[in-house]
C-alpha cells in the first residue's frame, strides 16, 4: 500500500469522478456505490450539479505544479472548514473523516479529496497523479503501483495499447521486404 487506505480510496474516487460524466442522478448513485460512500445523500438534481461542478476543480490536481496544488488544496480546506476526527464504521478500522457524514455530498467529496492531496504532497508523490498515456484519451489516473509504472487509465486504454502493439508486430512480420 502506497498511502493509507482512506487516502487511496479518496484518490481513486477523485480520478474516477474526473473521468466520469455522471449523466444523471442514477449514475451518481451507482458511482457512490462503486466508491463506498457512507454519508447522507440528497439524491437530487441540485446535488448532482454540485458534484459535477467538482470535476474541473479536481482535474486541476493533475495539471498544477506542487506550489499551485498546495495553494488550491489549502483554499479548498479553508472554504470547507474541516474538523478531522478518527472514526470507525462499516467494517473499516479507524480512519480519518474531516467532515461529518451528514455534511452535503459535494463538501464531503471536496474535503476527502483535499485531505488525500495533503498526503500526496507530504510524501512527495505528486508524480503518481498522471494523465493516461494512450493517444487522445485525456483521462487521469492515480498510480498506486509499487514501482510507479501505471501508464493507462481504467477505461480500457491499456488493452487497446496492447492490441495496437500486437497488430503492429504482426503487420511487420507479414509485410514483404522492400526491394
Amino acid at each position: 500500500m502506497v498511502f493509507a487506505h482512506d487516502t487511496e480510496a479518496a484518490l481513486v474516487q477523485v480520478a474516477a469522478l474526473v473521468n466520469t460524466p455522471l449523466a444523471d442522478v442514477a449514475a451518481l448513485d451507482a458511482f457512490l456505490v462503486d466508491h463506498e460512500d457512507s454519508g447522507v445523500r440528497a439524491g437530487t438534481e441540485a446535488e448532482l450539479a454540485e458534484v459535477r461542478a467538482l470535476r474541473p476543480v479536481f482535474r486541476r490536481f493533475w495539471e498544477l505544479g506542487e506550489d499551485d496544488l498546495v495553494e488550491l488544496v489549502n483554499g479548498l480546506l479553508r472554504d470547507s472548514r474541516p474538523l478531522p476526527q478518527l472514526v470507525r464504521h462499516d467494517g473499516w478500522d479507524y480512519h480519518l473523516h474531516a467532515v461529518p457524514r451528514d455534511a452535503p455530498l459535494a463538501v464531503r467529496m471536496t474535503v476527502e479529496a483535499a485531505m488525500a492531496l495533503v498526503d500526496v504532497v507530504r510524501t512527495q508523490a505528486s508524480d503518481r497523479l498522471r494523465l493516461c498515456a494512450y493517444p487522445d484519451c485525456g483521462n487521469v489516473l492515480v498510480d498506486l503501483s509499487r514501482n510507479r509504472s501505471k501508464r493507462f487509465c481504467d477505461a480500457g486504454c491499456g488493452n487497446r495499447a496492447a492490441v495496437n502493439a500486437y497488430r503492429a508486430r504482426r503487420a511487420a512480420l507479414i509485410r514483404p521486404p522492400e526491394a
